[in-house]
């Protein structure tokens, strides 16, 4: 279990504070598939920064229910370093704490899993953004994390390859059993691979919608369309906050 209580996270810009994230309460049990939701700027980032141990909280706790857990953190360009190969660009956070025949074998397997295989010896730019974007998983899966955190790691790719990814990542999560956190700004990504969705505004969980719906999701399916459009309802609700009068914000 790792579960966040009240966590806050505030930066000093100039002569101004900026409040990123307020009062975050988020519990995520072992092997939990959740979503966090939201337009640019609402924290979703921050909040993943500090689960990952990237950020301090301002304020707040984040427990984890027992000792050190490995992380894995998928950002949403794949990072690879260009002058290596794809091996090993996957292998490289596991150098130095293994044998080579060791890290070989992992990299090897988890290529296997994630259909990069044939292309352990390419380099970064011979990949196609969809192959890159394996690549950056396969990066995060080779330490075997307890904790997957990923921001947005498909947003840039076009409809297809993202649809496909989609899948092949609930399939890796099924197969690895990760705990995850997947970041979006896109409300049908959220219901087709979320079990919980929370969606943010201004630093604040605004909603949480539970996503009880069978896998494979289908989107068109009327159970996924109603809670889609649920969402949405949400988020214009809270567009519609944003842009009240302080005359109107007192009616």
């Amino acid at each position: 279990m790792l579960e966040c209580r009240g966590v806050s996270k505030t930066y000093r810009l100039k002569d101004r504070a900026v409040a990123a994230l307020r009062e975050f309460d988020l519990a995520l049990p072992p092997g939990s598939f959740t979503v966090l939701v939201g337009p640019s700027g609402c924290g979703k980032t921050t909040a993943l920064r500090l689960l990952a141990g990237l950020e301090t909280p301002t304020g707040g706790t984040i427990a984890r229910s027992a000792g050190d857990t490995r992380v894995g953190y998928v950002f949403q360009e794949p990072r690879l370093m260009p002058w290596l190969s794809v091996a090993r660009n996957v292998g490289f956070a596991l150098e130095g704490r293994m044998a080579k025949p060791e890290i070989a074998k992992r990299v090897a397997d988890i290529l296997d899993v994630i259909g990069l295989h044939d292309f352990a010896q390419a380099r970064p730019d011979q990949l196609s953004g969809g192959m890159a974007s394996r690549a950056g998983l396969a990066r995060a899966l080779v330490t075997k994390p307890e904790l997957l955190l990923l921001d947005e790691p498909f947003a840039a790719l076009d409809a297809m390859t993202r649809r496909r990814l989609q899948s092949e990542l609930v399939t890796l999560w099924q197969c690895f059993r990760p705990t995850i956190v997947f970041v979006t700004h896109d409300i049908e990504e959220a219901v087709l691979l979320g079990d919980e969705i929370f969606l943010m505004e201004n630093g604040l969980i605004a909603e949480r919608f539970a996503n009880p719906i069978l896998r494979p999701r289908d989107p068109t399916d009327p159970e996924i369309v109603r809670l889609r459009r649920a969402i949405i309802a949400g988020f214009e609700a809270g567009e519609a906050r944003k842009t009240r009068t302080p005359k109107e914000s007192t009616q």
